[in-house]
């Protein structure tokens, strides 16, 4: 089963993720329009992209699993996405500090005509932090790729989360123990 998985995601923390649980698996990267429809709640988006990204890629393999993800960041319900200059991420991260905000992941696992898609919501609680460490993270981090400018597992996440809510993997990127019970019970 392990050596048949194609991880279709060209982000290095899901790939990690997938490296550690000790699963054997390749990178094809699903190129897709990532613009969800109009009027789409945020808790639906990442699930309809994991769908979306999977479908793009499933002609290219044969019996093979693949496993598809996208991830969110949501403020009052307002998707945060990545920031496309420092100036937004000083804008996004002043508007996630002293706030819970939610991460959802949407997962698509697909195998031939079998499909199981599913979405996993932590609850992320920043401290209220200052403009001199909202400043030192997005100069030394950089987190231009990163849906709601940052990553819990780096600086930010050490000195400004308060706590969390759910599974820490899924801020990540990738609820990859939910991933591994699919794996095991739907398609063993």
């Amino acid at each position: 089963m392990e050596n048949n998985i194609i991880l279709a995601s060209q982000s290095p923390r899901r790939k990690q993720l997938m490296e550690m649980a000790e699963l054997n698996f390749e990178v094809i990267i699903a190129d897709v329009d990532e613009t969800n429809p109009p009027g789409m709640p945020g808790d639906d988006v990442p699930e309809f992209l994991a769908n979306k990204k999977a479908s793009a890629i499933a002609h290219l393999v044969d019996n093979k699993i693949i496993i598809a993800a996208d991830t969110v960041v949501l403020l009052d319900h307002h998707i945060l996405g990545k920031p496309t200059d420092e100036q937004n991420a000083v804008d996004i991260l002043t508007q996630l500090s002293g706030r819970m905000h939610k991460v959802v992941t949407g997962v698509c696992i697909v195998k031939g005509e079998k499909k199981v898609c599913f979405s996993v919501t932590t609850e992320v609680y920043f401290r209220k932090l200052t403009d001199v460490q909202i400043k030192h993270y997005i100069a030394n981090y950089k987190p231009y790729d990163k849906a709601g400018a940052y990553a819990i597992q780096e600086w930010i996440g050490v000195t400004g989360i308060e706590k969390i809510n759910g599974d820490y993997y899924n801020v990540m990127g990738l609820p990859i123990g939910e991933v591994i019970n699919v794996l095991k019970t739907d398609f063993a």
